[in-house]
């Protein structure tokens, strides 16, 4: 190859400001094309790339930039800063950190920028609607000004309150990440929310946007509360940050966004969030799901269950093969039972696989898939894959369809032991839409072992609970029998500093119906929900009403709040 050829595939190999700094040899050919490469996999201006990784000076890259692009450079800590204009500071530019509005006058902006290419000045013209002049300066004086102004610029739309400037003063005393698009104070005021939550006990942060209210609410014990109502314009600036935490994409926003991140609360102790997006009349809606560990892993025996219940649940996790239903709407806490079933089951002598959508938390020691409809992977394409890993224990999240019903019974009838949940209201009713789904009965009546139906309610916190008087015509239409009327003690909610409107934290009632061969019978001649009820009642079932009147007989939960959680 001549050297014009050399030159030619050379010049061609790099172009623009990187072929000059190679050509006044500034700056060594090949890592000159190396560097372009590099930005443009990193997505970082070929500037920034050439100073984080110090292939040319700061300050002598400016100069540069002024003799190639033919501007002037300006000093931007000598400007009097109080004159800087704020209004401009909210445009997209400013917090991709592209450029800095220096002052606005006789119809011009300045722009003090770093990398001149960073920025179109067509666009800038058409957002601020005035002529643009661009200044170029150090880019670590335009980050450190970003961050002074943007802070001032969030804390005020948080409104100056004592709170806000705590929080300004802890952004600027602690090292925390910052992201191009958020501040630190919204780093802070989302932290905040979310610690909150978690000390409270919440299983879910909702943020919602209103024409025109912002509104933050926790679920606390299955109720919604309503925490804080920010600024609507800082909206944005929340969704963009809880969506980099979650991996999103924080430019559409025309469709659900789905994903998840982990926060660690303590050295010993991490909480994970699973982040739902959904776009809404006037913005987007968030939904925080908290999975702790902590409070999904319980022994069986801290499930709530009363004895009876609960030593017939273990005799049907020790069978071999067969099938066990948890039940009950959502919410109601049927994962936190199947993950407790797991937990008790799970030694290194059994092969246990899930399928679940989502995958709630991780278990160590057991097999677990997250479907994805968009490319096949369904519970029924999964559970047929599993069949061939030999598997000695099977958890479905969700019987949905048909198709999941044969096959968890096929499993369930060749070896297995197959645990999974249905949204019903009762066992009876489980047994029921079973059969109405078009599962064969003989399947049904050969497979089933054990329905167990639950709710989560509240309970009364023991600090502040006081003593109902309740009329005893009520009482006896509430279900109580009459000769233990009189010996009643109710109690209701209090108030205290140390429970959420009267109650601190939630317990299960639970319907646990055995699968005797009285009812095989009924199933094989498919009997309807009604007889199947009766048969129930008739082996001595003590349905969910029944078992929490005994919760509220105990004192642990108020009969308005059993009558809240059946309505």
């Amino acid at each position: 190859m001549t050297d014009a050829e050399k030159n030619f595939s050379s010049r061609s190999s790099i172009t623009g400001l990187a072929y000059y700094l190679s050509e006044n040899k500034l700056i060594d050919r090949q890592e000159a094309i190396k560097a372009v490469s590099q930005a443009t996999e990193q997505s970082v201006s070929f500037t920034d790339y050439l100073v984080k990784n110090q292939l040319i000076d700061a300050s002598s890259l400016i100069q540069l930039l002024s003799t190639y692009y033919s501007l002037p450079c300006c000093d931007i800590t000598a400007f009097d800063l109080d004159l800087v204009p704020k209004d401009f500071l909210s445009l997209p530019f400013v917090k991709k950190r592209a450029a800095l509005p220096i002052f606005n006058k006789n119809g011009y902006l300045f722009l003090a920028v770093s990398d001149p290419t960073s920025t179109d000045l067509r666009d800038i013209s058409f957002l601020t609607g005035l002529k643009v002049k661009l200044l170029l300066a150090n880019r670590t004086d335009i980050d450190r000004l970003l961050d002074n102004f943007l802070s001032t610029l969030i804390i005020s739309e948080f409104d100056d309150t004592a709170e806000a400037k705590k929080m300004a003063r802890s952004a600027k005393e602690e090292e925390i990440e910052s992201y191009d698009v958020d501040s630190a104070p919204v780093i802070n005021y989302v932290n905040k929310i979310i610690i909150n939550a978690i000390e409270k006990s919440a299983s879910d942060i909702h943020f919602e946007r209103f024409a025109k209210e912002y509104r933050i609410r926790y679920r606390i014990h299955g109720i919604l509360y309503s925490v804080a109502s920010p600024p609507i314009e800082i909206a944005n600036f929340l969704l963009t940050r809880i969506k980099i935490m979650s991996n999103l994409d924080i430019t559409e926003h025309r469709i659900p966004q789905d994903g998840r991140f982990k926060m660690n609360v303590s050295k010993y102790k991490s909480i994970d969030f699973r982040v739902s997006v959904c776009p809404t009349l006037y913005g987007e809606k968030i939904v925080l799901r908290l999975l702790d560990p902590a409070q999904i892993f319980h022994s069986i025996d801290e499930l709530g269950m009363p004895n009876e219940e609960r030593l017939q649940l273990m005799d049907a996790l020790s069978h071999t093969q067969g099938f066990i239903l948890v039940t009950g709407p959502t919410g109601s806490g049927k994962t936190v039972t199947l993950y407790s079933s797991l937990n008790h089951l799970n030694t290194e002598d059994v092969n246990i696989m899930t399928v679940e959508d989502p995958i709630e938390i991780p278990l160590h020691g057991i097999n677990q898939v997250h479907v994805n409809p968009n490319i096949g992977l369904t519970f029924s394409g999964v559970l047929r894959s599993f069949l061939r890993q030999d598997p000695d224990i099977i958890m479905v999240g969700e019987i949905r369809d048909l198709e999941t019903a044969q096959i968890s019974v096929q499993a369930s009838q060749t070896g297995h032991l197959v645990l999974s949940t249905l949204h019903t209201n009762s066992g009876t009713e489980t047994i029921a839409r079973l059969l109405y789904m078009g599962v064969e009965p003989y399947n049904i009546a050969s497979s089933l072992i054990l329905v167990v139906a639950q709710r989560l309610i509240r309970k009364l916190c023991n600090r502040c609970k006081k003593e109902e008087n309740i009329p005893a015509d009520i009482l006896l239409q509430e279900g109580f029998p009459e000769s233990e009327i009189p010996q009643l003690k109710l109690y209701g909610p209090g108030s205290c500093d140390h429970c959420v409107g009267g109650y601190v934290g939630r317990t299960g009632i639970f319907e646990v119906l055995p699968i005797t061969d009285d009812m095989r019978y009924l199933i094989i001649r498919k009997a309807n929900a009604l007889e199947l009820a009766e048969q129930a009642k008739k082996e001595h079932v003590r349905s969910l009403r029944e078992m929490g009147l005994e919760k509220v007989k105990k004192g642990i939960t108020s009969l308005a709040e059993l009558n809240r959680t059946f309505k």
